[in-house]
């Protein structure tokens, strides 16, 4: 997507990799221009960076070890439950402001989450659906996916507060990328086995 955003705008693409709690400090301090990276539009982050208009939407879902208990978000905040998170993602927020009783485990990228999971030292994670499902299908033998989300949200793409300008562009690519099928061919050719799942358990495709 931000290759075809790239062609549309005719300027280059360079990609950075920054930890998820570093995007919006790189965003407004110019060190990148845009974040394109499963970020939730919420209204803190309103607050400190402008967004595009929403390209996806995700929702909240668990990643469970086998052996556990849990089956949907409300059997996780309990004594003796402990939970992973991502740092700084709306899992993190959602943990923080609803769980009272569970412990809450708190790393800084998801595939460190999924193998606490995994091996029994978390009882489950809580994450974006996309991540959960690629993450069960790397532990099938020991986790278990309940992908019906229990908090939808909205991705954007992250944009300098007062950069107007780009925004406009941004959205109108956006717009053309939706009609012209670009999302239906990213969503068949990447997640082909997670549309077939989701169709299957009724539950809404991210595009």
């Amino acid at each position: 997507m931000a290759k075809a955003m790239g062609k549309y705008l005719q300027r280059p693409v360079r990609f950075e990799n920054i930890p998820f709690d570093g995007l919006i400090p790189s965003l407004k301090t110019g060190k990148i221009d845009l974040v394109i990276s499963s970020m939730t539009v919420t209204a803190e982050r309103s607050k400190s960076i402008d967004f595009s208009d929403p390209y996806l939407k995700m929702g909240l879902s668990i990643l469970a070890n086998k052996n556990s208990s849990i089956q949907s978000i409300a059997d996780v905040d309990k004594p003796n439950t402990t939970v992973a998170v991502k740092k700084a993602t709306t899992g993190h927020i959602y943990a923080i402001q609803h769980f009272h009783n569970a412990k809450i485990l708190t790393f800084s990228d998801s595939p460190t989450c999924a193998t606490e999971v995994a091996q029994g030292k978390a009882d489950c994670m809580i994450y974006d659906q996309i991540s959960i499902f690629e993450n069960w299908r790397k532990y099938q033998d020991s986790t278990r996916a309940i992908l019906q989300p229990f908090q939808t949200e909205e991705w954007a793409m992250g944009i300098r507060k007062g950069n107007d300008e780009l925004r406009t562009q941004v959205n109108a690519f956006l717009k053309q990328f939706k009609e012209g099928g670009g999302f239906n061919d990213l969503g068949n050719k990447y997640f082909g086995e997670n549309k077939k799942t989701f169709e299957q358990l009724g539950i809404p495709f991210y595009f």
